[in-house]
């Protein structure tokens, strides 16, 4: 059975890439489904002037709440998944997580939470596709959905110069 990493990180961006991944176990890949969230760890601040181990709880309860809306897109597929979560930076940490955890795929969305930061230091899903040992998808908005989130002329943008497609690297 195929297991496949999908990067969670509860924006609309990463639902989209739970639903092409639920299209393909509709499609008929028996694919097991890792729901792959990370938090960023505490800074030495924060460590320096609360409990460490109540940080990182609270960061793994943070990350199961983000990771809850595509735990519900699985369960209503009934496609077999589980859910991780870690501490780290989160490009080179889903990376290490899809090894780790023998996944034979990593599927994740075109931006996430953290776009700003994308546009100023090259994004997560960039970051994946490059240093991945594994073939990634890179799952890209329907043009509706990006409405909703880009705004109009953020979906014009898009519907003129890229498809919903998924772009797929690594194959």
């Amino acid at each position: 059975m195929t297991r496949i990493l999908v990067a969670v990180d509860g924006s609309p961006y990463a639902l989209e890439a739970v639903r092409h991944t639920v299209a393909l176990a509709r499609s008929g890949l028996r694919a097991t489904v890792v729901l792959a969230q990370v938090q960023e760890e505490a800074s030495f601040l924060e460590l320096a002037t609360q409990d460490g181990d109540a940080i990182a709880n609270a960061a793994m309860e943070a990350g199961a709440h983000l990771a809850a809306p595509a735990v519900v897109e699985l369960q209503l597929a009934d496609v077999p998944h589980e859910v991780e979560v870690a501490l780290g930076e989160p490009a080179p940490t889903l990376v290490d997580m899809a090894e780790r955890l023998q996944c034979d795929q990593i599927v994740i969305g075109a931006r996430g939470m953290g776009a700003l930061r994308g546009a100023l230091m090259g994004s997560v899903s960039q970051y994946v596709l490059k240093h991945s040992p594994m073939p990634v998808t890179v799952v890209k908005p329907r043009v509706d959905e990006a409405r909703d989130v880009l705004g109009e002329e953020g979906a014009q943008v898009m519907a003129d110069g890229v498809t919903p497609l998924s772009i797929q690297a690594g194959l």
